[in-house]
């Protein structure tokens, strides 16, 4: 039976003589808890794991679009859509689209991800060139004028094609390259970094009662199984960014059994990123009905995410989360900025 090693990640200052760095990061490790579909879990020194996964769980990851991933980043959520379940109808446009990706890179984001599909529960589908009109002008606009790469948010190889001739450096499936086969052959043409996220369903049906063995353990070997063919189609392993998908055909109790065992994702190798900003769940936890009232909750989820290792955090707000990152940095590293 397989067994599963989730590296129980810290960041105190008391760090013990040869424990281990967690994905080259800033968090390190001396147990695991070993996981397995029908038995109980338990914690296992570090020294146990196997060593083929023990490098895997420690190895630095590549860069990603010229990043660093041995420190946290944020990725900017551009929706340029106008029904997107937070900011619909607000940065809809070239000019609005360019303002706002402006702002999130002076507070601070790392990567502008833009969207011009909205994935809420129960959205319905955008023709090709809907998005594509929605995305690649803005896409050409921002990176021609800012030094920050530019994701494209699309499940759609041709939205994505267009997106990466407009100057995309990342595309960001939700549907984890299942629901467009010819999506992984531009990322290969185009030898552009990929995010792989899980999704139970698509966005009109996923929230219809999404049920799991083992939702934790379901979404892990979803993703591995994602990462290993997409490596297979010659995809670099190095260049492929995991997202357990919070909220995409999840409850609540999902979400949080994801969030609480996030470490374990690091076991494939690859970058984590966590994207939470906004979500219902935050909001029925925060009693926040709006979701714009639900920065509080997504900074405190954000800031775990970074806890457990996340490389990447998605964000709304950004100026917000990077505020408490940086605070949250040089209480638990000393490493601060005072200039």
């Amino acid at each position: 039976m397989k067994l599963y090693y989730r590296p129980i990640a810290q960041t105190d200052a008391a760090r013990p003589q040869g424990a281990r760095t967690l994905a080259g990061g800033w968090c390190w490790f001396t147990h695991v808890e070993v996981l397995q579909r029908g038995h109980a879990a338990h914690v296992s020194w570090a020294t146990d794991v196997p060593d083929d996964v023990l490098t895997r769980l420690c190895a630095a990851r590549t860069p990603i679009c010229g990043l660093d991933m041995g420190v946290a980043h944020l990725m900017g959520i551009l929706n340029v859509t106008p029904d997107s379940f937070s900011d619909g109808g607000q940065f809809d446009g070239v000019a609005p689209a360019l303002r706002q990706a402006e702002a999130m890179a002076a507070a601070g984001a790392g990567l502008i991800d833009i969207g011009g599909e909205s994935t809420r529960p129960g959205a319905d589908f955008v023709p090709i060139e809907d998005e594509i009109a929605r995305t690649a002008l803005a896409i050409r606009e921002i990176s021609g004028r800012l030094d920050v790469p530019v994701s494209i948010d699309t499940r759609k190889s041709e939205v994505a094609r267009q997106a990466l001739s407009a100057g995309a450096s990342l595309i960001n499936d939700v549907s984890g390259f299942t629901y467009d086969p010819q999506l992984a052959d531009v990322a290969r043409a185009a030898n552009a970094p990929v995010c792989v996220m899980h999704a139970q369903g698509d966005p009109a049906t996923m929230q219809q009662n999404p049920t799991y063995d083992d939702v934790l353990l379901d979404v892990y070997d979803f993703l591995e199984t994602q990462v290993e063919r997409l490596s297979d189609m010659g995809i670099a392993r190095e260049q492929i960014v995991v997202d357990p998908g919070i909220g995409f055909g999840k409850t609540l109790t999902h979400n949080l059994a994801l969030l609480a065992r996030l470490s374990l994702f690091h076991g494939l190798g690859c970058p984590v990123l966590l994207g939470a900003s906004r979500k219902k769940f935050i909001g029925t936890i925060g009693k926040a009905s709006l979701a714009q009232k639900r920065i509080p909750g997504s900074v405190a989820v954000a800031l775990e995410g970074v806890a457990q290792g996340a490389q990447i955090v998605r964000v709304h707000d950004v100026a917000e989360t990077r505020q408490a990152l940086n605070l949250w940095q040089a209480v638990t590293t000393g490493d601060y900025n005072d200039a």
